[in-house]
């Protein structure tokens, strides 16, 4: 089994950034914080959200559909629902 690879949390962030930037973390977590919370308000408001060398976030609509239970075969309906997509910028594609 492979290791799982190291999840980097906001906070981490902050912290690298604050080192980074010569910046106190509690600074650097507000505006890190206020970052998120600007990308979720427009993403509600249904605006793309475009960060250059990271990639595009925009919310995709999902209309109902039916399925299937895989345990027992029935059909059932899927309601719909919308969804945060992530579309990697060709930077960061090239970096990975």
């Amino acid at each position: 089994m492979a290791d799982k690879p190291k999840t980097v949390t906001l906070r981490q962030l902050s912290a690298q950034l604050a080192d980074r930037h010569k910046l106190t973390k509690k600074q650097t977590e507000e505006v890190l914080e206020g970052l998120v919370g600007l990308i979720r308000t427009n993403l509600k408001k249904g605006a793309r959200v475009r960060i250059g060398g990271l990639g595009i976030l925009r919310v995709r609509h999902r209309s109902a559909r039916m399925g299937r239970n895989p345990k027992t075969g029935e059909p059932i309906q899927i309601k719909a629902s919308r969804k945060v997509a992530f579309r990697a910028a060709k930077d960061l594609k090239e970096a990975i």
